[in-house]
């Protein structure tokens, strides 16, 4: 208390004597007042949770003219999600260290046949992740695909028309994203191959150049092999017309400000897996030279049996050469167009765009298996006729020396080698008509900038779904 007749102390005073303490008080202050003003404006129902979740992984900062694309590949097997960032000039933006956001599960859309809504809700949880690096704000603009693959067309029925739409119900009613009204579709082989050819020149820098400057691919899958490559106007204008409910040999595509016309045909059967059974087929119950001596079982594809017997003397090349051109029917289909590869099917009519292909898949895997491709690198340059020269040593090995030979190879694939490496060189040198000795490259994944992406068919769907919004 104050004596009597003191006067009191001037608040300024107050002011000074305290300086020091205020000044602790006040500056973690001002700072928190900061950090808030700093922070975007959001709703109510939005926790710092959330947006610290949706905004995580990100570059220091999101533009609003860069764009996302959210693909999801429900294959066979499995179902997966890739989450694509590009920029505004459609160059790949990190999200996190990673070029793209990639989560997949098991099992795949077709083991839920009997129950359309559990085989969309099976897609929740990777669409919630996707949903978790794409900014609130660009997700209406963001657009969502989900292809479907090998597993949803074996179906019968109407069984995967009612899982499709699940997917698409479940889509409209849970996420924010761009759901056109094609989003949710089984692809057929000529999209696979359409958006391969798109991934694959993207990632080496050619998309948006002349036709001419850019290569053309070759995917060699399970259950078909798929030739792409960009022609001519001109060319594609000649292009032979095909019957109703075939899919049209060209396809044009609109990618980073130039039109492509595009070359692209699907040859279903001839996959490295289905090429087995039409290659025992044509030896029926007989043996075949294909497969390496001391092998007596049988193969199963497609549902079906196919019996696998080797030759009393093994396997022979040359034999099996003749085997594998009569499963492609190279001489037996009538051509009626200018120029054909296999079973009557036109072959495009070459020109620059054919110059330098990329060839990708099993090509990759069995080359490496069999020694002539590095497996630790993304790609490797070589020769049709590499794969009749591996062929050569394959046929000579006997299925009890095999193992050892080819540590890497399956030994469910161990009596199939040799017949592998005669159908790959036959398919490209007889099947395509490539030169034995041109140069091709064999890619599982493309540099680019500091990362190795893998090529496959999203990115390419992704492109496409950025470049025509």
């Amino acid at each position: 208390m104050l004596k009597r007749g003191s006067r009191p102390e001037p608040f300024s005073d107050k002011i000074y004597r305290f300086r020091g303490v205020l000044l602790v008080i006040s500056v973690p202050l001002l700072l928190i007042a900061f950090v808030v003003y700093l922070m975007p404006g959001s709703s109510s129902s939005q926790s710092m949770g959330e947006y610290a979740l949706t905004h995580r992984k990100m570059s220091p900062t999101v533009k609003s003219t860069n764009s996302f694309a959210v693909i999801f590949d429900a294959g066979s097997s499995g179902s997966r999600v890739h989450v694509f960032h590009f920029d505004q000039n459609l160059d790949l933006v990190h999200i996190g260290k990673d070029l793209e956001l990639f989560v997949q599960i098991k099992p795949g859309l077709s083991a839920y046949a009997q129950n359309p809504q559990q085989a969309a809700d099976s897609l929740i949880t990777l669409l919630d992740k996707a949903d978790s690096v794409v900014p609130r704000e660009l997700r209406p603009k963001t657009p969502v695909r989900v292809g479907a693959t090998a597993g949803l067309r074996a179906l019968e029925g109407d069984t995967s028309d009612r899982i499709l739409q699940s997917v698409r119900d479940m889509l409209n009613g849970r996420s924010t994203l761009k759901v056109q009204p094609d989003a949710v579709t089984v692809l057929d082989g000529t999209q696979e191959g359409a958006y391969q050819w798109v991934t694959i020149n993207y990632l080496l820098g050619n998309l948006g150049k002349k036709y001419s400057e850019t290569v053309g691919v070759v995917d060699l899958g399970g259950g078909s092999v798929q030739m792409a490559y960009a022609i001519s106007e001109e060319d594609a204008a000649n292009a032979p017309k095909v019957s109703d409910g075939e899919d049209p040999y060209i396809k044009e595509m609109f990618l980073m400000g130039q039109k492509y016309y595009l070359y692209v045909h699907s040859y279903l059967h001839y996959g490295l897996l289905a090429a087995r059974a039409e290659i025992l087929k044509v030896s029926g119950d007989s043996d075949n030279p294909c497969i390496l001596a001391g092998f007596d079982g049988s193969y199963k594809y497609g549902g079906e049996d196919y019996r696998a017997l080797a030759s009393s003397s093994g396997s022979n090349l040359n034999e099996c050469k003749s085997i594998a051109l009569k499963a492609l029917k190279v001489n037996e289909s009538t051509c009626t167009h200018m120029k054909c590869t296999f079973g009557g099917i036109w072959n495009g009519g070459g020109g620059d765009g054919q110059k330098h292909l990329f060839v990708a898949s099993f090509f990759f895997d069995r080359a490496a298996e069999a020694g002539f491709a590095n497996p630790n690198l993304p790609d490797a340059k070589v020769r049709p006729v590499s794969f009749e020269d591996a062929a050569k040593q394959a046929c000579g090995t006997k299925l009890e020396d095999a193992k050892s030979t080819y540590p890497s190879v399956d030994d469910s694939n161990l009596p199939y080698i040799c017949m592998d490496l005669v159908y790959q060189y036959t398919l490209l040198v007889d099947g395509f008509g490539l030169y034995p000795w041109q140069d091709i490259t064999l890619v599982k994944k493309v540099k680019y900038q500091d990362s190795l992406v893998e090529a496959a068919w999203p990115l390419g769907s992704a492109i496409e779904a950025i470049s025509s919004t």
